[in-house]
């Protein structure tokens, strides 16, 4: 699970668990204060304390986690526990979230180019349905906007709906490339038997629907009647229709990718195809993805 100054909230208004926001700032010490406050507040919820890790024990407890949340082959998830190490030990992005003394969640991130700019997270893991996904995250948002960098990017699968809706809804994060096989061949149990395609997302801190999401007010995507549907589902299949010269297109996903892969291998290659063919080509041409619908769309508007 691989980004500008924003406003504070008003002085006497209520933040994440009813408690007031920073107020009586502004300019980037106002997003870093809200960014740290809200960042706060998701952990709350989610019943964790998100924090920076030093020791090797701790990273190694990562890898633990990462193991078994991807099940590859033993001893081979995601990233190392060597270079958590120097990556922490030279200034970038090593974090974990904790349910007492129980790690739950942990995310890995690197200062990308160009210098100053951004962060580039490589790897998010975190158990499912609890927001510490979320709460990782704006641990992140808050971590990056406190060193003065303006963006996050991340790689995620195209077809992982949940991921989808996630990344582009919850978080406001908006794809900018589609990049087609781009780990190669993958053996863990998620992504074994598909081709590892990925959408480059770029997370912009101070963007007013990034600081309207983090705020728990995402704005839901809706398909505007007159777009046309490139790509949808009938059945486990997808069924591509030609270019019907609307300023908006949709892309559908299938409802479970991980699945299909398993039951219907063929009908999980037929989805990489036909998405890749569509949203792949509609992207190179210049449309811009705004948004993901709760029906598992994306909506691309054309240039």
């Amino acid at each position: 699970m691989t980004e500008q100054t924003g406003p504070s909230l008003p002085s006497g208004k209520s933040g994440p668990a009813g408690k007031s926001g920073p107020a009586g700032k502004s300019g980037p010490a106002a997003l870093a204060a809200l960014a740290a406050f809200e960042a706060e507040g998701a952990a709350r919820r989610a019943g964790v304390v998100v924090r920076e890790l030093e020791r090797i024990s701790e990273f190694q407890t990562v890898f633990a986690l990462f193991d078994r949340i991807w099940r590859a082959d033993p001893g081979s998830a995601p990233v190392s526990v060597e270079l958590m190490r120097a990556l922490s030990h030279s200034g970038n992005y090593v974090a974990g979230a904790f349910e007492g003394d129980t790690m739950v969640g942990a995310c890995v991130a690197f200062l990308a180019g160009p210098p100053g700019g951004g962060l580039h997270s490589h790897v998010t893991g975190a158990v499912v349905g609890r927001g510490v996904g979320f709460a990782l995250k704006l641990h992140q948002r808050a971590w990056a906007v406190e060193r003065g960098l303006e963006r996050v990017s991340w790689t995620f699968d195209p077809l992982v709906r949940r991921n989808a809706y996630f990344n582009l809804t919850k978080l406001g994060g908006r794809p900018v490339e589609y990049l087609p096989s781009f780990y190669g061949e993958m053996t863990d149990v998620i992504n074994a038997g598909d081709e590892s395609d990925r959408l480059l997302l770029v997370w912009r801190l101070g963007e007013p629907y990034v600081l309207e999401a983090c705020a728990g007010r995402p704005r839901d995507a809706a398909a505007p009647e007159h777009a046309v549907a490139r790509v949808r589902g009938e059945g486990d299949r997808p069924v591509v229709s030609p270019a019907g010269g609307g300023a908006v297109s949709l892309v559908a996903t299938p409802a479970d990718i991980e699945g299909l892969r398993a039951t219907d291998p063929g009908a999980a290659r037929a989805w990489r195809w036909a998405v890749r063919e569509v949203l792949g080509g509609l992207m190179e041409s210049g449309g811009r993805v705004t948004g993901f619908t709760k029906a598992g769309e994306y909506v691309v508007e054309l240039p």
